[in-house]
């Protein structure tokens, strides 16, 4: 809370740290010296009852007000709220509120987001490229930042992590070599979370919940990973903002193995760093090239991820042709997996027209017929 908005509105800010059904646990925004004054004068001025001294509870249950529900107003995670009627003994109050989102995302569902922190393992489980380039891109097409950490640097040689680092300088990140088991460069990641609201996210079995449990000394439950798979199982289950010690909050996010490509195809080349390098100093012939066979394109070349952009960008045209043939009820082709992660379009056979005549329909045509010969 800001001295300048409590003095002038008197409110009581806030921000939601979890949502659980229609209940919103909101963390209430902590006065400095200046801020206190200011309340006291216009709870003076205007003759209102004092908050409670000692300091207000900083945690509130809330519900939210049936003219926001009215109005179609969702209350996120993340999101900035004002809060009326708090009853300080009970813990709780209502959110009267929501002041405007500077950012959102929708998967996970979460407000106010300043940037991603992309956690990773460098070994157990191994580094898979193309899993990472995967995340990388869904974290690219939000607009926030990215932030590259890896865990478990511990178990790979300093020549390896070098060899790593090289490689990914050339996607154009810079990551963080980092040993949660062993308290290595742990103090310097938590330097980028200060001040932010950070999303935490990530393959299961990278160390994501014993990571969050070192940065704000929390104890989540942590899985351990599967033989068999080398993945982690699924520990987290909901979307929770935790409160860092140097000012800032992390939001863990429920883990998934894959996340879809849901951009435009167009759009998909501007979510890699090093094609973005490219055409910042030139451009293709033709404005919609997708950078495939078009002649004269500047990003077709022999950079590493070049395959990746392929494979990515015919996942986001069947998606897109997926959308568009449902949006179209007349459409003549459905598209149909073929395993192993794979599909294809094609042809819908016509409604019934090729489906088995039951006995009875058979039995009440021959009455018919015999009827008839009568």
């Amino acid at each position: 809370m800001t001295g300048e908005n409590f003095a002038a509105t008197g409110q009581l800010l806030g921000t939601v740290v979890a949502v659980q059904a229609n209940f919103y646990r909101v963390h209430l925004d902590q006065e400095d010296e200046e801020m206190r004054e200011m309340r006291e004068m216009r709870e003076m001025r205007e003759q209102e009852p004092p908050l409670p001294h000692p300091p207000y509870p900083l945690l509130l249950l809330c519900t939210r007000r049936t003219r926001l529900k009215k109005i179609g107003q969702q209350v996120m995670v993340g999101d900035r709220v004002v809060v009326e009627e708090p009853d300080w003994a009970g813990g709780r109050g209502a959110i009267a509120d929501v002041l405007p989102r500077q950012s959102e995302l929708d998967r996970p569902a979460i407000a106010n987001v300043n940037q991603i922190l992309l956690v990773f393992a460098v070994a157990d489980p191994p580094l898979e490229p193309y899993q990472l380039s995967r995340f990388l891109i869904k974290a690219e097409s939000t607009g926030l930042d990215v932030l590259l950490c890896l865990n478990k640097s511990d178990l790979i040689s300093p020549q390896e992590q070098q060899q790593v680092s090289d490689r990914l300088l050339g996607w154009g990140y810079e990551p963080i070599f980092l040993s949660v088991k062993d308290d290595i460069n742990t103090d310097q990641a938590a330097k980028y979370l200060s001040n932010k609201i950070t999303v935490i996210a990530g393959p299961s079995g990278v160390g994501k919940s014993s990571l969050i449990n070192t940065l704000i000394d929390a104890n989540l439950r942590v899985g351990e990973v599967s033989g068999k798979l080398a993945r982690g199982r699924h520990t987290t289950r909901h979307i929770e903002l935790f409160e860092l010690p140097n000012g800032g909050m992390l939001a863990d996010t429920p883990g998934f193995n894959q996340p879809d490509m849901d951009c435009l195809p167009e759009e998909l080349i501007h979510y890699f760093p090093e094609a973005r390098k490219r055409l910042a100093v030139a451009s293709c012939r033709f404005s919609d090239c997708l950078h495939r066979d078009e002649p004269e394109c500047v990003v077709r070349g022999d950079w590493e991820r070049y395959e990746h952009y392929l494979e990515f960008l015919d996942d986001a045209i069947a998606r897109q042709t997926q959308l568009h043939q449902q949006a179209d009820p007349e459409s003549t082709m459905k598209l149909k997996s073929k395993g192993k992660g794979q599909s294809q379009y094609e042809p819908k056979l016509e409604s019934k027209k090729y489906r088995r005549i039951s006995r009875k329909t058979q039995l009440q045509d021959l009455q018919e017929l015999y009827r008839d010969e009568e």
